[in-house]
């Protein structure tokens, strides 16, 4: 179930990257921009101020850096042009066998879709979430996949992807609409520490970690300069980007 080597090379290229809603926020405040921003935009930004962004900014750089590399990939998704969208990227190998491969939701590797066993059995996979198993269900055609998360104390909540390829020009549009679209401040981050992965989230103004025995939530801050603070020590993005983003989304009323 584990990726070839020469997939598994790209993806790591991504581990310190947080996926966020904050540089939408940020970048809606640079002088006529907004929108989807494009990879060498992505590649300076990051250089300059530790900024990556959300699920389509992540899904669209890992994809140019596969085909750079000569690897097969598309992307993949639900929901698009909608608050609920989210997309992924699908990587393939020599045989064609495919690889779900999700930044966006801060996966710890890609998971192999196309595994016959999957269709008989319910094991629930360790290695590929922090803070839990992971269960994949392929249908019979192939073409749609569910991914059940089973969590500690036995909790659990499924995320389907249709597997059909989504055209460029869809993607983008979806991207550009979703870039647009400032609703909450989210942050979520993988950390690598000493025999575990640990999920770092930041969520409407609470954090908490994500460890394999469980929730750990942190202390309840006042002000968004402490917020800004906390973000940047966990996520390495520059406090004053944080800061603006946070201010932003402070100034929004939404349900």
């Amino acid at each position: 179930m584990r990726a070839p080597e020469h997939i598994l090379r790209v993806w790591h290229r991504f581990d310190g990257y947080p996926m966020e809603t904050l540089t939408k926020a940020w970048y809606s405040l640079q002088p006529g921009e907004g929108g989807q921003r494009s990879v060498p935009e992505m590649k300076e930004h990051r250089e300059r101020y530790g900024i990556t962004g959300n699920c389509f900014d992540l899904a669209i750089w890992l994809l140019d850096d596969y085909r750079a590399e000569g690897i097969t990939a598309y992307a993949v998704g639900h929901d698009l042009g909608s608050p609920m969208a989210h997309v992924a990227v699908v990587a393939e190998d020599e045989t064609g066998r495919r690889y779900f491969c999700d930044l966006g939701d801060q996966w710890i590797q890609p998971i192999l879709v196309d595994y016959e066993p999957y269709a008989d059995s319910k094991e629930a996979h360790e290695g590929f979430i922090t803070g839990g198993r992971i269960q994949v269900s392929l249908d019979a055609s192939a073409q749609h996949v569910e991914f059940s998360y089973v969590r500690t104390g036995g909790k659990m909540s499924k995320q389907s992807f249709h597997l059909a390829p989504i055209a460029m020009e869809n993607l983008l549009a979806a991207a550009d609409h979703s870039q647009r679209l400032l609703r909450h401040p989210l942050v979520e981050h993988r950390l690598y520490l000493p025999g575990e992965v640990v999920h770092w989230e930041f969520d409407r103004w609470t954090s908490f970690f994500s460890r394999n025995g469980g929730l750990d939530r942190e202390a309840q801050l006042h002000s968004n300069e402490e917020w800004a603070q906390r973000i940047h020590r966990i996520s390495g993005i520059d406090f004053q980007v944080v800061l603006q983003a946070l201010n932003i989304y402070s100034a929004l009323t939404v349900e």
